[in-house]
């Protein structure tokens, strides 16, 4: 009982042995605050890639859009196939530790025939039955660094589901309000035609009455011309568009509803951006590249344990019994068990450079993380002052579409009292135009920045 304890404790003590460097977030230098940060919203607690995309995104029909994208979309399908795969290499690794036990039986006949030496068996059936067992003794931490490699690889691949959650609910939305922004622009296009086309029939007539010249009516059916061109454009990337959403939605190229208008679309109260450290526990592919370098450190582990003894424990237990020479013999038991080492003496340095190539590939592994940080801090900033920007800059294309109203108002009214030519009512026509048409792209441009932002924090990968 005393030599078994002592075993029992020599063998606990071997085992709690594992080689190889604990794994330790490595220091990435972070600002305090975001470049880019609007001064007036700084202070805000909380950031918005907190929110729930449903709470983001509060069209219904795009929320409809984005719960069928998470339903049926193939890329997150391959995702969650991955995950699973992950699942079943971390129990096949883990299983290493642990002892293997097999089942075994077999029963050969042999006959003899000729002429044979005396002590020949003429015939003989031996059956036999039972158990095998090997376990092999994890002195150095093989099997345990190895199984926290595949779980920082499953917990990865979770990770990578949830960068495609974010990329694919992002993308929807960015998708949608392309399509409502064009669907915008085909409405001011056919409200520009049908303008113009009063006109022409107007100048039309003011040539026949001779009030006009015929040049008058070339210019009003050239405004025409400049209008009608426009809306094929707009009428194929419109389908082009909803083709693209079908594809991200998983159904085949379809039309695609249509909720509140670009216009009317609703917006956070507010933005914040949060602290920059809090994007190391929020940001989906900031924690896959971090659970990349913890299944990086732990091969090294895994590789430094071939300078050691491997030592298994092999056993069998078993009954056998037969006939012999019309001589019958058993039951009899079998039973073995002991221990089996091998010890690495010359590989040709195969040892040493696998352990350099798990060391080189963990040093790659901490630099992707940190220049996953770095990026992820330039994503945000790059999105704080992209949609502080396309907001002024919408502003100021509304103030233009106003000014042009009433300069394009003031130039017909001018034409019809014979003050000015109809070359006044051609530019401020044209102009009037590509404005409202640079204001459906600017209403865009912000809703598309407020998902850029809401990606870069972080958001977006959490299901309802």
């Amino acid at each position: 009982m005393k030599r078994t304890v002592l075993l029992a404790l020599t063998l606990g003590i071997l085992s709690a042995c594992t080689v190889g460097p604990d794994y330790k977030r490595p220091e990435v230098p972070l600002p305090s605050i975001y470049r880019g940060l609007d001064p007036t919203g700084s202070g805000e607690p909380g950031s918005l890639g907190d929110l729930a995309w449903w709470t983001v995104f509060q069209d219904e029909t795009l929320q409809r859009l984005i719960r069928t994208a998470l339903d049926q979309n193939y890329d997150l399908r391959v995702a969650v196939a991955r995950i699973q795969d992950a699942q079943a290499q971390l129990v096949a690794t883990r299983s290493f530790q642990f002892p293997t036990l097999d089942g075994a039986a077999q029963a050969p006949f042999q006959a003899t025939a000729g002429d044979r030496p005396p002590l020949t068996l003429d015939n003989s059936l031996i059956a036999q039955g039972g158990f095998s067992l090997s376990f092999e003794l994890d002195f150095w931490g093989r099997w345990r660094r190895a199984t926290e490699a595949a779980r920082a690889d499953l917990l990865a691949s979770e990770e990578a589901r949830h960068i495609v959650l974010s990329d694919l609910v992002s993308s929807v939305a960015i998708a949608y309000f392309q399509l409502r922004s064009l669907d915008l622009s085909l409405e001011i296009a056919h409200e520009t035609v049908g303008s113009r086309q009063n006109s022409l029939q107007l100048v039309r007539l003011r040539e026949q009455g001779g009030v006009v010249s015929l040049m008058d009516v070339y210019q009003a059916e050239t405004l025409l011309s400049g209008a009608l061109r426009e809306i094929p454009d707009f009428e194929r990337q419109i389908e082009q568009t909803e083709n693209a959403i079908s594809v991200l939605l998983g159904q085949l190229p379809g039309p695609i509803p249509r909720g509140r208008a670009l216009g009317t679309q609703t917006l956070p109260p507010s933005l914040p951006a949060g602290l920059p450290a809090s994007l190391l526990e929020r940001r989906p592919d900031i924690r896959l590249a971090e659970q990349q370098l913890v299944g990086a450190n732990a091969r090294i582990g895994v590789a430094k344990s071939d300078y050691f003894p491997r030592i298994f424990l092999l056993g069998n237990i078993a009954v056998a019994g037969g006939v012999a020479n019309s001589v019958s013999f058993g039951p009899m038991g079998i039973f073995g068990i002991g221990p089996t080492m091998t010890v690495p003496i010359f590989n040709m340095g195969r040892v040493g450079a696998g352990v350099d190539s798990a060391e080189a590939r963990t040093a790659e592994a901490a630099a992707r993380y940190q220049q996953s940080v770095q990026l992820a801090v330039r994503e945000v900033s790059d999105s704080l002052v992209g949609y502080r920007k396309r907001r002024e800059a919408r502003q100021e294309q509304e103030k233009l579409v106003e000014i042009l109203r009433s300069s394009t108002k003031l130039s017909n009214i001018r034409y019809d009292g014979g003050v000015t030519s109809y070359l006044e009512v051609l530019d401020n026509e044209r102009q009037l135009f590509t404005s409202e048409l640079d204001l459906a792209t600017s209403q865009r441009d912000e809703l598309l920045a407020i998902v850029q932002l809401y990606r870069a924090l972080g958001g977006g990968w959490a299901q309802q």
